[in-house]
């Protein structure tokens, strides 16, 4: 790109573009909008609402408290809904096996959802960790987590969810092949709108904790079958940068319409490289860490809450997301179009 060379001070003043709000509005590069939300949301069995205390502000959401929110964000402007689910103890195996369930919690809640507000778009999650006994995103043997046994697993999984109504199908398991192998399942099941976005580039990271009290799963290693304490044999390890754009390469050429970075604010480097290496649809998700951490720092009066939230979320942007999956999307929305 050809630059302009620049000006001496004082005929170069860099403050005259910064003198007041209209003119900073004139120049700004990149903008925040309600179309740039993806809402992250929890759902439970039951009635009503269950506050998560490690994420202030969050209730997971039963499944008619889910088809509110669906109309809620279609008022407010958000295009998408991302839902997870807080699978109730007894209903876990070591298998996932509910996770196929065509009459379970995420394909009832996306019948509400989409019955609700049909031009609200649902994404589900395609991963066992909420309904596996050991918190696995994988199925276990010896205390390996398998992966093409586990692909099979999450293919059952995504097909009740596309068959449900779900409009966007989002691996998050981080096993080798599962875009593929869906991509090839939805077509084959005549479902070839349905799309899919990667959780692309997910790294093991400490910023997850609190989801995993939000959908109630288990501690790592103390499961009902031999039970690695972490995820770093299928999550990214958090030093890479070039694995991330080999991962993101292989999902979409197995058919992945968009990617994800996943956590958000300390891998916006990696957003940048693939916006720039492959010009593909780009999202990163806000984690519920990176959540937790601005809601307590403004609890105790250590930041402007609302402008925190604005800010972080514009972040994503400047680094080239498409958009952003958060907790903050209907909060941020109402802050938008005030």
């Amino acid at each position: 790109m050809t630059r302009a060379p620049l000006a001496a001070y004082p005929a170069l003043r860099m403050r005259r573009l910064r003198q007041a709000d209209w003119v900073r509005r004139l120049v700004r590069e990149s903008v925040l909008t309600p179309s740039d939300l993806i809402w992250s949301m929890v759902v439970h069995e039951g009635d009503g609402k269950v506050p998560v205390a490690s994420m202030p502000g969050i209730e997971r959401l039963s499944v008619a408290e889910c088809a509110a929110a669906a109309k809620e964000a279609r008022a407010l402007g958000i295009p998408a809904i991302a839902v997870f689910p807080h699978i109730d103890g007894a209903r876990k195996d070591a298998t996932g096996s509910s996770a196929a369930d065509p009459d379970g919690l995420v394909c009832r809640a996306v019948r509400a959802m989409k019955d609700a507000a049909p031009e609200v778009g649902i994404m589900c999650d395609v991963a066992l960790d909420p309904f596996t006994d050991h918190g696995h995103d994988g199925l276990l043997e010896n205390g390996r987590i398998v992966n093409d046994a586990t692909v099979e697993a999450l293919v059952a999984q995504g097909l009740v969810q596309a068959l449900a109504g779900c409009d966007i199908l989002a691996p998050s398991d981080m096993m080798d092949g599962r875009v593929g192998a869906l991509r090839t399942a939805l077509e084959a099941e005549g479902l070839q709108d349905v799309m899919i976005m990667s959780y692309a580039a997910k790294y093991a990271s400490a910023f997850y904790g609190p989801y995993r009290e939000a959908i109630g799963s288990g501690k790592l290693g103390t499961g009902s079958v031999d039970n690695p304490g972490d995820k770093k044999t299928y999550q990214m390890d958090s030093a890479n940068h070039a694995e991330a754009l080999r991962e993101v390469a292989l999902d979409i050429a197995e058919g992945a319409d968009m990617v994800m970075v996943k956590p958000g604010l300390p891998y916006l480097d990696i957003v940048r490289q693939v916006v720039d290496a492959f010009s593909m649809p780009t999202y990163a998700f806000q984690v519920s860490g990176e959540y937790a951490m601005i809601m307590a720092a403004a609890q105790n009066g250590w930041l402007d809450e609302e402008r925190a939230i604005l800010e972080s979320l514009g972040a994503f942007k400047r680094a080239g997301a498409s958009g952003i999956i958060t907790y903050f999307a209907p909060r941020a929305a109402r802050m938008l179009g005030a």
